[in-house]
This record gives C-alpha cells, structure tokens and sequence, in this order.
C-alpha cells in the first residue's frame, strides 16, 4: 500500500472514528529534538551509559550523579517546543468525540501543547517523588539547573527526609498500575488506534496494539520506518508531517492546528 492510498484510508477511518486512542513513542519527541536513548550523550555526559543510570541501583550507589543527569535531562526539555505533531494530536480533541493521549515519552509535550490529562506509561520527569516513601515532590520550574553539573544532590522528602528521586519508570521497575489499566482500557474500547512514533515492540506498553488488534480495532501506525509487527494502514515518515496532513484532509477547515 502506497503512503497515498494509506492516507485516503486513513482519512476515512478518522472521519468515521468516534472513540480515538493515540499512542506515542520516542518518535514523536524527537522530532522536538530530545534525544533518546539510543542517542549518543553529549558535554559532559558523554562518557556515560543511559541505560546505567536509569536504575535504582544507579541511585542508591551515586543519588548525586543520577539526580544531576536528570536535571540535566529536564533542562533540555525545558528549552524545547511541542511540534506539528503534538499540537496536532491537541487538535484532535475538537473533533473527535472521545480522545485519549497515552504516552512512553517522560517529557510534558503534550500537555504543552494543549492535550489534557495525558496517561504517561513511563513516568513525567516533572513529577518526581521520595525514593523512601513515594510521596510527590513539587519541584520548582526555576529550579532547573541549565549549567549542566556532573553532579547535584536531590532535595530531601518534606515528609521522612528521603531522597527525591525522577518520576520515571527506571529499568527493572513495573509500569504504573493504574496507568497501564487506563491504557489497555482504552485500547479495549477504542474503534481507531492512532500509533505514532513508535514501534511498538517494548512490553508492556507494546500490549496496547495488541488488545487493539484482537478487539478489532482499526489502527494507524505513522512512524519513520514500518514495524515488523504492524498492522492496519501504515504511514511512513515523520509524525510532524503526516499528522497535520491527515487531520487537515480529514476535517478541512475546521482542523485548527494553531
């Protein structure tokens, strides 16, 4: 199927859609320019493995270390902007009856870009909470350290002085339970997937298409190369790209992009 037919499709299946789920991955916060995980650190970290720090190992041997890269982490979200992608997917909000976002990304893009009440699979790095007692922390957006130190202790836990830990989900731990039940829910009773920026192969979050598919689901991938699993029409190419295409032929005039 050409990117042309699977576009008319497309169009069709969102115009008829009435309960939306969009689900994104890393794809679509690149295109913002955050790096992944795949990416190369740079600076000062560039001598250092992602996937050593994101553990709670990595905490409780170096808390000084680990809590700096995620500062430093936030500060280059900070300094970023939703694009088409992510403002589209708000849009979508006026034209749909029922929309929801669920998102792998621990940026908050989305909400930026107007999506409301974004179930977030991996956690929000601007909502971190104490590693003892998993209480939230409220953290100051001034707080952000742009100089990029190597090494910055957390702040203590008002409540029992434990160390303040991201608000991710690190290697190792569980997805957060009522996250990913809200997310297969909507998998369950959705009558269109829109799958951007992701393959979809990471368990569990990749039992969304899944539950999709086997409840009959129509599903759209839009992602910059086809997964091997992917089913149901597929766009090539970037999110920032098709999205606003297919929402604008899909509603004309009435798709308000800005």
């Amino acid at each position: 199927m050409t990117n042309n037919v699977a576009l008319e499709k497309a169009v069709k299946l969102l115009g008829n859609a009435q309960r939306v789920l969009v689900f994104t991955g890393a794809g679509v916060s690149a295109e913002s320019g955050i790096s992944t995980f795949r990416d190369s650190l740079t600076g000062l970290w560039e001598k250092f493995d992602p996937s050593q720090l994101a553990t709670a190992t990595a905490f409780r041997n170096d808390p000084a270390l680990v809590w700096a890269w995620y500062e430093w982490r936030r500060a280059q979200v900070a300094m970023t902007r939703p694009n088409a992608a992510h403002i589209a997917i708000a849009a979508l909000k006026q034209h749909v009856p029922e929309l929801t976002v669920v998102t792998q990304n621990v940026d908050d893009l989305h909400e930026r870009a107007g999506s409301k009440e974004v179930i977030h699979l991996h956690g929000n790095l601007n909502a971190p909470r104490c590693f003892a007692c998993a209480r939230p922390y409220p953290l100051d957006v001034s707080s952000l350290n742009k100089m990029n130190p190597d090494y910055l202790a957390p702040p203590r836990c008002h409540h029992c002085g434990g160390k303040i830990r991201p608000g991710v989900v690190w290697f190792g731990e569980s997805l957060p339970d009522s996250e990913i039940r809200a997310a297969f829910k909507a998998a369950e009773n959705s009558d269109l997937l829109l799958s951007v920026g992701t393959s979809g192969v990471v368990y569990p979050a990749a039992r969304i298409p899944e539950i999709a598919r086997e409840c009959r689901v129509d599903i759209v991938h839009i992602n910059t190369e086809p997964a091997d699993i992917a089913t149901g029409t597929i766009l090539i190419g970037r999110a920032g790209e098709w999205l606003p295409r297919l929402l604008s032929e899909t509603f004309g005039n009435r798709a308000a992009l800005n």
